[in-house]
């Protein structure tokens, strides 16, 4: 189980550093999909998901302050699923280019981590 939220982790931490820093350095495209947020709430949605994506990995991986992936992951759960149901709000059609079912499925995953670092496989 260690191996699997370890895997979890690496590919979550890449795909919010990838998905944050879009958001962050390329907001007029992502404002194009969902209009209610402006330009520079999704700069901070992004700054948060590439802090979040560093954050899931760096304290397990150098044992300083372990106990924030279980946090980070909860506040990426959240942030994620919060997103999913925007983007709800603006699609419903289910197609692989939807955001929201990226959002929901990255949002189930980290969830799994956050609970797999809580309860299942604790780090400290």
């Amino acid at each position: 189980m260690n191996i699997l939220l370890w895997v979890l982790q690496g590919v979550l931490a890449l795909l919010y550093l990838a998905g944050g820093g879009f958001k962050t350095f390329n907001p007029d495209d992502v404002a194009k999909q969902v209009p209610a947020v402006p330009k520079g709430g999704w700069m901070a949605l992004g700054v948060v998901e590439m802090l979040g994506g560093l954050l899931l990995i760096v304290p397990a991986l150098t044992g300083w302050a372990p106990s924030l992936t279980p946090l980070v992951a909860v506040v990426l759960t959240i942030e994620t699923l919060g997103l999913a149901a925007l983007y709800a709000r603006y699609s419903l059609k289910l197609t692989p280019s939807n955001p929201l079912v990226y959002a929901a499925v990255m949002g189930v995953v980290v969830a799994f981590v956050a609970y797999g670092r809580w309860a299942l496989v604790p780090l400290a």
